[in-house]
């Protein structure tokens, strides 16, 4: 069905889908995906694009319903990296997202989905991981949708994938946490996209739990890397780091306001990730997601994205 056959609903009404996130490496392309399917993309931005329809709001802010009113869809990406402590990123991203979820339902859309992490589970330790958990919690509560994206690769290199390429494409010498043994769950940034689609079909009642989207094989981090340099044809050394002490770095850099391109909370998330995942795209929403290869993306000569909201 093409698009121009396929942007209204059944009951007539437009397919009208609200996004948050858009400009970052996963939001750009959900965007791409609903808009090559007919629907129109309104997004919410702190600094919303020329495109008409686009609306300013801050994650954080409470924003009125009648702004979200005559969408039928809401599709959440967006998360404020800047705040550093549980405090701020509480007040932020936590309640900002569910002052946001709740106007949405009172504006009458119907459709929610938030991206979340594989970062969150119960127990993380990540500050990022926890304010992911709370949101599916309210997410749930209103009869959303909650994905766990692993880590997102695909051929714009975006996001902590981006900044993995980027490390190996700029350095022979590469800081290596420990040993390298952090276990890593990849998908496919279509095989998202694809998950976020059939969460928006009206027909099909939202998962009671959320639904995790990853390849089941892991990598470690070190094969990861090793992956990437014979994909890139870079010869890499690893050096190992005790992971306590990166941590101390960054976190001393963010103190003092460097403009750093990793995080300390990042480096936590990266370290202690969902011990056992459950695996239930394909049971929850049919997609099974593909493995990675990291030879068949053409990404050496594509810039990196490495933006996250």
């Amino acid at each position: 069905m093409t698009a121009s056959n396929d942007n209204r609903t059944a009951t007539g009404i437009p397919r009208r889908c609200l996004l948050t996130g858009g400009t970052g490496y996963v939001g750009s392309r959900i965007r791409q995906q609903l808009q090559s399917q007919g629907w129109q993309v309104t997004e919410l931005s702190r600094k919303p694009a020329s495109a008409a329809g686009a609306i300013h709001h801050n994650l954080g802010d409470a924003i009125a319903p009648e702004k979200l009113s005559g969408h039928v869809a809401l599709v959440h990406c967006a998360y404020d990296f800047r705040p550093i402590s549980w405090k701020e990123i509480s007040a932020i991203n936590v309640r900002g997202s569910e002052l946001l979820l709740r106007a949405a339902r009172q504006a009458g859309v119907r459709q929610l989905v938030f991206i979340s992490s594989i970062s969150a589970y119960e127990g993380c330790r990540s500050l990022y991981g926890q304010a992911k958990l709370e949101i599916e919690r309210v997410t749930q509560s209103l009869g959303g949708w909650s994905l766990r994206p692993g880590l997102v690769f695909g051929a714009a290199a975006g996001g902590m994938f981006g900044r993995l390429v980027e490390q190996v494409r700029q350095s022979k010498f590469i800081a290596l946490p420990g040993r390298g043994r952090q276990r890593q769950y990849l998908v496919h940034e279509a095989d998202l996209c694809s998950a976020v689609s059939r969460c928006l079909r009206p027909d099909l009642e939202p998962w009671q739990e959320p639904v995790t989207l990853a390849r089941e094989r892991a990598w470690t981090l070190r094969e990861l890397l090793l992956e990437i340099a014979r994909g890139l044809e870079r010869r890499i050394v690893f050096v190992p780091v005790p992971w306590q002490l990166v941590w101390a770095g960054l976190r001393l850099g963010e103190k003092l306001r460097l403009p750093l391109k990793f995080r300390s909370d990042s480096l936590v998330s990266l370290v202690h990730q969902n011990p056992k995942p459950e695996f239930n795209s394909l049971k929850a929403l049919g997609v099974n997601c593909r493995p990675f290869e990291f030879r068949g993306l053409s990404v050496a000569n594509t810039p990196t994205k490495a933006k996250d909201s």
